[in-house]
């Protein structure tokens, strides 16, 4: 599987614990199978870090032996009630992030984290924000959170400034 990694640097030996805490699928190093969504988070975090340029590193993922290896793999079909809870509670700094190494599903992001934070607050039931979840595009995100998975599992195969 080809994945890309948006950023403001090459990547091309990724380290499980530099990324951020408190994050959609907990700390871990993020890929998505969409090359577009990397480039425009790349060119975010440039701009947030003042830098002049943007990269999507690009690696293929052998993700067809994660289950055979014993590693622990979690994907989420869709935005449900079982994602929102994930989400909120990594976002949190919860504990069930602990519970896999690889997470795959939907991203958080500005279309949607209105939705999860107004029903994490208390101002929308469980039932209004899957029913307003239902109607939003689902983008896509592996969260790896182990770095055996990275070392194994993991090859890089190219950068490309965006």
């Amino acid at each position: 599987m080809i994945l890309f990694h948006g950023s403001d640097k090459v990547i091309e030996k990724p380290i499980v614990n530099l990324g951020r805490n408190k994050v959609d699928f907990g700390q871990g190093f993020y890929l998505t199978n969409l090359q577009d969504q990397a480039a425009k988070w790349a060119k975010i975090i440039a701009f947030k870090n003042s830098a002049d340029k943007a990269f999507v590193s690009v690696f293929d993922f052998d993700n067809g032996t994660l289950a055979t290896l014993g590693f622990r793999y979690k994907k989420f079909q869709a935005y449900d009630m079982e994602w929102l809870d994930y989400v909120i509670d990594c976002r949190n700094g919860g504990n069930q992030q602990n519970q896999y190494d690889v997470v795959e599903g939907g991203v958080a992001n500005d279309n949607v984290i209105d939705t999860v934070e107004n029903y994490e607050n208390g101002i929308i039931t469980a039932e209004q924000a899957l029913g307003q979840l239902q109607y939003k595009k689902v983008n896509h995100q592996i969260c790896i959170r182990s770095q055996k998975v990275i070392d194994e599992l993991l090859r890089f195969v190219r950068w490309e400034e965006v």
